[in-house]
């Protein structure tokens, strides 16, 4: 007989004992040695529960998706700092209207970048729909926060489909978006466990322009499939005139950095619909979402 099986628990569960316990006039209290353990915070945060926070922090997402049925994601990383189209134009007529020259440098630039905010909103309406026609629905993800985290969970939010936010806890730059699905919002102290996440359920990986978060998590990604620590999937890397300024493959094959052939782990693309293209014809996605 399966425990599920039993009509009434032999015991009460961890949440019913601390609900019931009686408080102890000398002994009780937060940081005692009275207190249980899994109900003492201080204790959890010592330095060395390390280890134990770590755990939490694999299983308690790992846990929840499960619970929710999200099996599969695409995962779409860039910059936070990438805006929407309207918010650029906004910049721009307040830099126009003051007159200051830095000021209209930086929203021109702005306002340029801002389509690849549009097509990662536009990417992830095409590929929620798309995978939810074949009956088996792959999850947007992103890490949470504003910019093409915020445009990939807003497409997803836009034709009706979940997605999941993967927040850091950051000084800057990192919160919650209003377009993730509030059962698949999480928060992770460590930057190793979101990685993680990020890639184990990930189908396919979609990498707009970015600085050093992005650049951080498209090299982890490819070195685990490089030195064959994780299974080959597709990387599009949005917008080819940024990626080829910013990373001189060339070099790292004439100089014997990488293996011929490396340079095919990613693709480069332009738009939502070639994207969407290259993702349906690669056999993993077309498994993955098949009825």
């Amino acid at each position: 007989m399966k425990p599920t099986d039993v009509p009434t628990r032999n015991f009460p569960t961890a949440k019913e004992e601390c609900r019931n316990l009686p408080p102890h006039p000398e002994y009780d209290g937060p940081g005692s040695a009275y207190e249980l353990a899994f109900k003492d915070e201080s204790f959890l945060l010592r330095q060395d529960m390390r280890h134990v926070r770590m755990q939490l922090e694999l299983m308690k997402p790992e846990l929840m998706l499960n619970e929710q049925g999200v099996k599969s994601t695409i995962v779409i990383f860039g910059s936070a700092r990438i805006l929407s189209a309207d918010a650029a134009h906004d910049l721009m007529a307040a830099a126009e209207a003051s007159g200051d020259e830095a000021a209209l440098r930086i929203a021109r630039s702005k306002l340029q970048m801002s389509r690849y905010y549009e097509e990662a909103r536009r990417f992830a309406q095409i590929a929620t729909t798309g995978c939810a026609e074949r009956g088996r629905p792959v999850v947007v993800a992103t890490g949470g926060g504003p910019g093409i985290m915020e445009a990939g969970n807003r497409g997803a939010y836009e034709v009706g489909g979940k997605s999941v936010g993967l927040n850091i806890v950051l000084p800057h730059e990192q919160y919650p978006n209003p377009y993730i699905t509030p059962e698949l919002c999480f928060r992770f102290h460590y930057f190793g466990l979101r990685k993680m996440h990020f890639l184990m359920r990930a189908v396919a990986l979609v990498c707009f322009p970015g600085g050093f978060g992005t650049l951080d998590e498209l090299f982890e990604t490819l070195t685990l499939i490089q030195t064959r620590k994780s299974r080959r999937r597709p990387i599009l890397l949005f917008g080819r005139e940024f990626w080829s300024k910013l990373l001189n493959i060339e070099l790292l094959l004439e100089t014997g950095m990488i293996s011929p052939g490396d340079e095919k782990l990613f693709h480069y693309v332009e738009t939502a619909e070639e994207a969407w293209s290259v993702l349906e014809a690669e056999p993993e996605l077309s498994s993955v979402t098949a009825p």
